[in-house]
């Protein structure tokens, strides 16, 4: 079977294209342009098609002649409903069978707009007559890898809400492997997954564990919004959308962390937090 991959040089679905291969299917990488391909032919990727989700002839080319779907939208993009959607309208018209979507956890959180754009996607995917699957994963534990460097240097982890919030987290790893599970078989057709790693953790936990991968006390902090965005290079359109992000966090956390559909889905326990970070100790992940 040949499935399509959007975004397989990114960050996170880069994931999904070795797991992919692991189960036999040929993969044909989304790029947005040549400068791409090689990226995702290291990646391991069998084919690449160059594509833009703002360009619809350039989705339904890109879909023409694969079975199944992978999708993940561009997180923060102004019009991110509207890319997702315009991918699921490119696949069925270029007669895929099989549409698998990573999406969010919580995606009724509809403040936030990074989760209110997943609802459209999802509509658009039930609507669509293709067989589904839904992802709705949580906070990635890969986002703790770009300020690694900086909570060795200062032995400080600081975010800008309160570090006694609880969330709940999943590392992207797991979520591939289910997404690949989903992509290559029937198992998962016509199901909705929200996906975490067990239990609820606040900053200071984290530091804990943190601490306990790098050898020596790690100091939960809390910044101002303005403070953290400086400090971590946050660009400007995003400033609003992480605000109130933010801001939700403080207030409420980011509840979850029931691991019963992970856990089931990869027939193991799913990856630790603890894991995570001795792996970022010894550089075995990003």
């Amino acid at each position: 079977m040949k499935a399509l991959v959007v975004g397989a040089t990114g960050k996170y679905a880069s994931l999904v294209v070795p797991e992919l291969k692991q189960r036999g299917a040929t993969v044909r990488a989304l790029v947005r342009d040549e400068s791409k391909i090689e990226a995702a032919r290291q990646q391991g990727a069998d084919e690449t098609a160059i594509g833009n989700l703002q360009n619809p002839d350039s989705l339904r080319a890109a879909a023409a002649g694969v079975d199944s779907v992978f999708h993940i939208n561009p997180a923060f993009a102004p019009n991110e409903a509207e890319l997702g959607v315009a991918m699921v309208k490119a696949a069925k018209a270029s007669g895929v069978r099989k549409f698998v979507f990573s999406g969010v956890y919580h995606p009724s959180l509809s403040k936030l707009s990074n989760h209110a754009a997943k609802r459209p996607v999802e509509e658009a995917m039930y609507e669509s007559g293709m067989e589904f699957t839904v992802l709705q994963p949580s906070m990635f534990m890969q986002n703790f890898a770009a300020g690694w460097d900086t909570v060795i240097k200062q032995g400080r982890f600081s975010l800008p809400y309160s570090k006694l919030a609880k969330a709940c987290y999943v590392d992207y790893r797991d979520v591939a492997a289910v997404a690949a599970k989903a992509l290559t078989s029937n198992e998962l057709s016509y199901g909705t997954f929200e996906l975490c790693a067990p239990g609820m953790v606040n900053r200071v936990e984290l530091a804990v564990m943190m601490g306990e991968a790098i050898g020596r006390t790690i100091e939960a902090g809390e910044s101002s919004f303005d403070e953290w965005a400086q400090g971590a290079h946050i660009p400007d359109g995003l400033h609003n959308h992480l605000r109130v992000m933010y801001q939700d966090y403080d207030q409420y956390g980011f509840p979850g962390g029931n691991a019963i559909v992970l856990r089931t889905l990869l027939g193991r326990e799913p990856r630790s937090l603890p894991q995570y970070f001795q792996e970022l100790v010894n550089r075995k992940v990003a």
